[in-house]
């Protein structure tokens, strides 16, 4: 089919579906979308509580535990082992298919009463306090976490070992507050930085070791603002700048980002990509629009897939061989042909509609379920009825459709309603990427909650820390800290200060949720931007650059036009690819 333009139901702004769009649908057995793109990922976002834990009465057993369900939430919740464990069985829960009722209602009402694990947790080894991780040990407050060992406040990291403060990281050692690194080790307060080493405040560094301050670097050692030193130089210069004083790092935050925007940045991050457009992308070829995404191929609106996948239109989170997903949030590990499903893994397969299923497969609309074939609303059918039925319901889902609180349709082909969700706005990962106040969430029709209080009395204001690491008493990790962005309690533990004594760092002055938000300023948004490179020939448009080297398009202002996460406010200097790579040192 030709190239086609829509209006988006939601936000009522005009979108375009491509041939190569209408064929996956196709391809799918599913009708084109009727939300954007930037629609869908947001409602599927505002079904992941990444980074919050809760208390609250375990619904099996009732003694308290930790989740990432708020004791509000209208939803059962079990203790994770007892949920993976025999002790129930989530057919009890079946239904029959009632024809006088739209099926959003009934699959509401259907997940709303099969339990939940209290938290996404497996093969962990003392991680107790954390949600969303795996094969770990030894791990505090981290989350979407993988093979993390010896860490603490990891966001988003994978083979992760002795790293605190860590957002976006893939294979790294004895790192600290950082974002987006990948094979680094000892590299502090930098962003976007590929197998480096010894590294400090530094920016798209690829191959680099004992630098400071550096940016767009490709396998130096001993420079400091881009400028080389001998080795004995760089150590004193290094001595000279006192390191682990809170105030000496304070400076130089507030210096390096204003230093980092004088130099240009590429119009993505990506590296060993073909035909690609987004955002931190790595090693994948044919994927458009896409944002943190790590070995995929032939996949398009998808975003944190660390562990890639094949043929993905609108997935959000995980990978890991998965192929053919659609409109799906927090399903991977072996995932094929899912649609329109949340947090279903192991190795789900033809699965339309459901929720928390695992090791299954040919289910339609079910929760809960471990092992089972051929079930809708979790009752358990033959396959030939099982066929029939479906095609039945998907008819009646467009004969009776469902409106939402905001006058959305929802029909078959649709992803669960936003007031589906068990979780407020401000408890996901869309209020990470796309942040609202209280009033504009609920004047969009979202959920919100505020936190719950906890009456900590703390003990030492952060200001009154002492400002050099050598100068801090093991008495610290009695003291209960009173954050000095938000007045909120938080604690240094043990491992931390190990860490902070050993590379010289000095406390952090802010509570862990703080520091996040942060670290957080330096990522844009999965959202895309048409720009026209800022190269105006030998410097840039605001001519605060000057080029090092003659371009291919000589004077001339350089005419390449791209997708990117920057929005054309922005005061970075951004280059398309040729440009940015003559740049490079």
């Amino acid at each position: 089919m030709p190239q086609e333009t829509r209006v988006c139901q939601n936000c009522k702004h005009p979108f375009t579906i491509e041939p190569e769009d209408f064929a996956f649908y196709e391809k799918m057995s599913v009708p084109p979308p009727t939300w954007c793109p930037e629609c869908r990922m947001i409602r599927r976002m505002m079904f992941r509580n990444e980074r919050y834990l809760f208390r609250r009465k375990d619904n099996a057993g009732g003694k308290e535990i930790f989740s990432g369900f708020s004791p509000q939430a209208p939803v059962v919740v079990y203790e994770k082992e007892y949920w993976w464990g025999d002790g129930w069985d989530a057919t009890a829960y079946a239904r029959d298919y009632d024809f006088s009722r739209s099926f959003f209602e009934q699959i509401r009402e259907l997940i709303n009463a099969v339990p939940r694990p209290g938290q996404n947790v497996l093969y962990n080894i003392n991680c107790d306090y954390g949600n969303n991780l795996g094969n770990s040990k030894n791990c505090y407050l981290c989350f979407n976490l993988d093979y993390g060992e010896d860490s603490a406040y990891l966001i988003n990291a994978y083979y992760s070992k002795n790293c605190f403060d860590i957002t976006s990281a893939f294979k790294g050692e004895l790192n600290y507050d950082s974002i987006l690194i990948d094979g680094c080790f000892q590299t502090f307060f930098s962003y976007a930085c590929e197998a480096c080493r010894n590294v400090w405040f530094s920016r798209n560094c690829v191959g680099c070791s004992d630098c400071f301050g550096c940016v767009n670097l490709r396998n130096k050692q001993y420079y400091i603002f881009n400028k080389p030193y001998t080795k004995e130089a760089y150590f004193e210069e290094l001595k000279r700048m006192n390191l682990g004083s809170h105030a000496a790092i304070t400076a130089m935050r507030e210096q390096i980002r204003e230093y980092w925007n004088t130099y240009p940045y590429k119009y993505m991050f990506g590296y060993r990509n073909k035909d690609v457009t987004g955002d931190w992308i790595a090693n994948s070829k044919n994927v458009k629009s896409s944002f943190n995404v790590i070995g995929a191929e032939d996949s398009k609106y998808c975003q944190d897939l660390p562990q890639g996948g094949k043929d993905n239109y609108d997935y959000t989170l995980w990978g890991d061989t998965a192929e053919q997903i659609y409109e799906s949030i927090v399903t991977g590990w072996g995932a094929r042909n899912v649609k329109f499903s949340n947090e279903c893994w192991p190795a789900p397969q033809d699965m339309e509609y459901c929720l928390y299923c695992s090791s299954s497969s040919n289910l339609f609309a079910c929760a809960g379920l471990k092992k089972k074939s051929y079930c809708i609303l979790n009752k358990q059918y033959s396959k030939e009825d099982y066929f029939a039925l479906r095609e039945k319901i998907i008819r009646h889902m467009n004969d009776l459709p469902y409106t939402d609180r905001k006058g959305c349709v929802y029909r078959y082909g649709e992803f669960f309603p936003p007031e589906f969700s068990p979780f407020a706005y401000n408890e996901t990962i869309a209020q990470d990427f796309f942040p609202l106040t209280k009033d504009e969430a609920e004047a969009k029709g979202f959920l919100w909650r505020a936190p719950p209080a906890r009456a900590y009395q703390t003990t030492l204001r952060a200001n009154d820390l002492p400002d050099h690491i050598r100068e801090t008493p093991d008495t610290i990790l009695k003291e209960i800290i009173a954050c000095a962005s938000c007045g909120k309690a938080y604690r240094i533990i043990q491992m931390e200060l190990d860490f902070l004594r050993t590379m010289s760092l000095p406390l952090p002055r802010m509570c862990p949720e703080c520091r996040f938000a942060a670290r957080t300023k330096y990522r844009n948004p999965p959202r895309f931007y048409t720009w026209q490179c800022r190269c105006a020939g030998d410097k840039s448009t605001d001519s605060v650059y000057a080029n090092t080297t003659p371009h291919q398009h000589g004077p001339d202002h350089c005419p390449n036009e791209f997708e990117t996460s920057y929005a054309p406010e922005r005061p970075e200097i951004v280059y398309c690819e040729q440009c940015y790579q003559q740049e490079v040192v």
